[in-house]
């Protein structure tokens, strides 16, 4: 990407916090949502059946990955209503580059994800959680975690061009409940009839879940290229559609 390019998905990014700043009640709701659902799965839920040692030190790594999956809705509803209400024809009047709109609004969402991140991991710390691994670990498993949120919201964007309309988005936002709960982020697939545990282990979100347990835990590596892979195979595919599909949409 050239500099260009990057002052303006810059522009773009500064234009996503101003409307935070003024709206702050979606991100409020952002942070709040994982952190009632860890305390929901932990404490009424909650029971791990099944594993050895800690649910919450299962739990918790999980939950994490679950969130980078939700609260996509804000950034596609944001997409869809500037494509409807003519914002990005006037964008395009100017000289802009194109795809600056989306990469501005998917850099926002990443710093509020990060932003989730820790407020759930602060929330996890009080209930018990411990990150027991190197800090290389902790850095690796937060990396990890962002990386597979930048990948769902290239899919979640391209879908959301391709629905049109804000009011479709709500239906693009269910799809993405199956890839979280059907995945190993609140129980064992062990503990799960043998096909369903099958469908949950080959999951993308079940592989970044269980390389984050483990460099949280200290308890090795084995699971990081898997959790690297995926993101990246779906961003390869995802990326180029989405700023595909948006400037045709823009024309």
């Amino acid at each position: 990407m050239t500099a260009y390019a990057l002052t303006d998905s810059w522009t773009m990014t500064r234009r996503e916090l101003a409307h935070w700043a003024r709206q702050p009640v979606q991100g409020l709701v952002n942070l709040v949502f994982p952190v009632m659902l860890l305390l929901m799965f932990g404490y009424l839920i909650g029971g791990g059946r099944g594993l050895q040692g800690s649910y919450i030190d299962y739990l918790v790594p999980g939950m994490l990955a679950l969130t980078m999956a939700f609260g996509l809705e804000g950034t596609l509803i944001a997409v869809t209503q500037d494509l409807n209400k003519g914002v990005i024809d006037r964008f395009r009047s100017m000289p802009m580059a194109n795809g600056a709109v989306l990469v501005g609004r998917s850099v926002a969402d990443m710093l509020q994800s990060a932003l989730s991140l820790f407020v759930l991991m602060g929330v996890g710390y009080a209930l018990g959680w411990r990150a027991a691994g190197s800090p290389g670990g902790f850095l690796g498993a937060v990396g990890l975690l962002l990386l597979f949120r930048f990948a769902m919201l290239w899919i979640g964007i391209y879908l959301a061009l391709v629905a049109g309309k804000p009011e479709m988005v709500q239906a693009v936002q269910i799809l993405v409940w199956p890839i979280g709960f059907l995945s190993n982020a609140i129980a064992l697939p062990e503990s799960m009839p043998g096909w369903l545990g099958t469908v949950v282990e080959w999951n993308p979100m079940s592989r970044t879940a269980t390389a984050v347990r483990d460099l949280f835990g200290g308890t090795g590596m084995d699971g990081v290229g898997p959790a690297i892979v995926w993101p990246l195979v779906l961003l390869a595919v995802f990326f180029p559609l989405a700023v595909r599909r948006f400037g045709r949409l823009s024309r």
